[in-house]
């Protein structure tokens, strides 16, 4: 696939590109028995918003939202690219 595949893909203001060559190189050398998630730091944030508010998710919908939208768009990249979802 060429790099200008990629740039001419539209992502919404303010997305933030998870599956990047870093990302990449990362999950393709980690053995098999890792664990690795790119969108570790929302899903963290999404924590943390639960602990904060005694665990109301109603005030916690955006962090969800954004853990949503990261997981998909890995998820998708990663299917275009050739890779399966476990390596």
């Amino acid at each position: 696939m060429s790099d200008s595949a990629d740039k001419t893909t539209e992502k919404p203001a303010g997305a933030v590109d998870h599956w990047d060559e870093k990302t990449k190189k990362q999950f393709n050398g980690k053995s098999r028995s890792e664990w690795f998630d790119p969108c570790q730091e929302a899903a963290n944030k999404s924590f943390k918003c639960l602990n904060r508010n005694g665990g109301d998710r109603a005030l916690c919908q955006d962090y969800f939202q954004a853990y949503r939208d990261c997981k998909k768009q890995w998820t998708e990249k990663r299917r275009k690219d050739g890779g399966g979802l476990f390596g």
